[in-house]
């Protein structure tokens, strides 16, 4: 097979949206097309899209019920497209992938496997096989490809993905996993070039601050904790998910308010955190605005801060000290006033940022004799997912 004759879609669906792209082949990936549908399963969902190529881009209305029939219209809008005519492969994010170490081909035996643990993630894997289940049917010839964000984190040892409760719900396989595992790998490979030095070696802290939002210590290139762990839902204060919560608040609310397992499920994804703090919004940037006059969303941008400081303190002890920090996600790339407040306080730690380069938004924003590089570098999910696509579609054809 030659180089650069075919073209790979990538997938990253979501409960309530569908992101893609389309890359060409070759020397190396190159992204032809990009685009999502948002808001899915609210109003104003939306279409958005943009060719590389021609330099087309556009956002229109879209009529959609629900996750299914937004998949059946990014699908024809799809096959109306030039670029998807050469697609060879596909390659899909899933979040949960329990036990899968790499990325893996997609066959009947693994979406049984999937439909078997769906309940460990009711937002993201019944959405993830269903689109993957249409374009089986409808583009029966293409290889399709999971790229689980659990795989990164399966390197944690025993002692950080043991949860505390009796042993036979370990058996079934409720435990620790972590997520964000292809921003991660993105994070890493980035880290081998970056400012022109391999900083992979040594102690880590990745830090991905987006809607959701996670962090993970990593030592010698492999995640020994992280701070999600059965579900996205964990670990610290997102943009509608809670993190940590204490069992018997659940339960309070539960009993008080006479909340099915659903409705609780909902709340704790769709209305906690920040906005449930907030009572506004869930948008770093929308409180930012509002914090110097609303007491709420002061309260909500400080408890965030609050607790990826203690995230970073936290992993610092597992790491037995720190020599990289990284920031990254939609707050951690471009927010520098929050960047700002996560490390004050921290010089203890080494972490001592030069504000100016901080708020230009520079790679590395630590002072230049700074004990820890602090780094803020952009994520990329969908080239993690083109690669390991594109290595697994040749590996087939060689067969």
């Amino acid at each position: 097979m030659k180089a650069g004759n075919y073209n790979i879609l990538t997938i990253n669906a979501g409960s309530s949206s569908i992101r893609f792209a389309v890359y060409s082949t070759g020397e190396s990936l190159k992204k032809l097309l990009s685009g999502q549908i948002k808001r899915i399963g609210l109003k104003n969902t939306e279409f958005t899209f943009k060719d590389l190529v021609s330099g087309e881009k556009n956002s229109v209305a879209v009529h959609v019920s629900g996750f299914n029939e937004a998949a059946e219209f990014l699908l024809d809008w799809l096959k109306k497209q030039q670029s998807l005519s050469q697609v060879s492969c596909i390659g899909h994010r899933v979040v949960h992938g329990r036990d899968y170490t790499s990325p893996e081909i997609i066959d009947d035996a693994l979406l049984t496997e999937l439909s078997n643990i769906s309940e460990f993630d009711p937002s993201h894997l019944p959405s993830e096989i269903a689109i993957i289940k249409l374009f089986k049917e409808q583009l029966p010839h293409l290889l399709q490809v999971a790229c689980f964000d659990t795989s990164f984190h399966t390197t944690m040892p025993r002692v950080a993905k043991i949860l505390p409760i009796p042993r036979d719900f370990d058996k079934a396989g409720i435990r620790r996993y972590g997520f964000h595992g292809l921003s991660y790998t993105y994070l890493m490979e980035a880290l081998k070039n970056v400012n022109g030095e391999n900083k992979t070696a040594g102690k880590i802290i990745l830090a991905h601050l987006g809607n959701g939002a996670s962090l993970t210590a990593v030592k010698a290139g492999k995640s020994l904790d992280t701070s999600m762990g059965f579900t996205p839902a964990s670990g610290l204060v997102m943009s509608t998910r809670p993190g940590d919560l204490d069992p018997g608040v659940a339960w309070y609310m539960m009993q008080s308010n006479q909340m099915t397992p659903e409705k609780f499920n909902h709340l704790i994804n769709q209305e906690a955190g920040l906005l449930g703090v907030s009572e506004s919004s869930s948008d770093m940037q929308d409180l930012l605005e509002k914090e110097n006059f609303d007491v709420r969303a002061a309260e909500a941008v400080n408890l965030f801060c609050y607790q990826v400081k203690k995230w970073i303190g936290a992993f610092a002890a597992v790491l037995n000290g720190l020599d990289t920090l990284v920031l990254s996600g939609g707050i951690g790339e471009n927010a520098p006033v929050i960047r700002s407040r996560i490390c004050e306080g921290l010089s203890y730690l080494g972490i001592e940022i030069d504000e100016e380069e901080n708020h230009r938004t520079a790679t590395a924003i630590s002072k230049q004799n700074s004990p820890v590089n602090v780094y803020v570098i952009p994520t990329d999910e969908e080239i993690v997912i083109a690669k390991a696509t594109r290595d697994l579609y040749i590996k087939s054809e060689k067969k």
